[in-house]
């Protein structure tokens, strides 16, 4: 089945370098490849304001930037976020990215007391999280909060499910041949538009 997917790269740091961009090259590159079409945000290189009360998130205008973002979220029937887990969560400007895209009349309704079901349904993600730390400490002692917070407090009240994850942990410890084998299964990933 051929999907149109959205690969949002969470990484803040425009550097090439950034092991979150080359997986979301690798990514992008094997899905269309496999037949899928796919378009990219680079959170890195785009402008992001930041919100400043309730007022401006629920009737505020989104800038040009943004509404592009939403376009993109919009089109797509699966997307695919891939950050880095900066102090136990993702980087600042990632979550302000979402408060300016995920506002209501996009992602939610603006009625207060019906919230539900989310605009977005009908969506799928595959969120992919890079960490110094091993996955499985992180999932484990750490419960994966900020992952669980994504999932269920942005994306599922959205309307988005499934929503599946990659942890990829001991980024810098495994050096060139671990990240080789990370670049392949998120190839694998790609082709199978999941």
């Amino acid at each position: 089945m051929t999907r149109h997917i959205a690969v949002i790269d969470g990484h803040p740091d425009p550097d090439a370098a950034r092991f979150c961009h080359a997986l979301a090259t690798a990514y992008a590159e094997a899905a269309q490849a496999a037949g899928h079409t796919v378009r990219r945000i680079a959170v890195a290189e785009t402008e992001v304001p930041t919100l400043r009360s309730a007022q401006d998130w629920e009737t505020g205008e989104p800038t040009l930037a943004i509404r592009q973002c939403q376009q993109a979220i919009g089109w797509a029937d699966h997307l695919v976020i891939i950050y880095p887990l900066w102090l136990g969560s993702m980087p600042a400007l990632l979550k302000a990215f979402f408060e300016q895209v995920f506002r209501p009349g996009f992602a939610i309704s603006h009625e207060r007391m019906r919230p539900w079901p989310g605009l977005l349904s009908g969506k799928s993600a595959r969120i992919i999280v890079t960490m110094g730390m091993p996955a499985w400490l992180y999932r484990w002692y750490f419960l994966a909060h900020s992952l669980k917070s994504l999932e269920r407090n942005i994306l599922r009240f959205s309307g988005i499910k499934p929503v599946r994850e990659t942890l990829i942990g001991g980024i810098e410890a495994g050096g060139l041949p671990a990240r080789s084998r990370w670049l392949e299964i998120v190839r694998g990933l790609g082709r199978a538009g999941e």
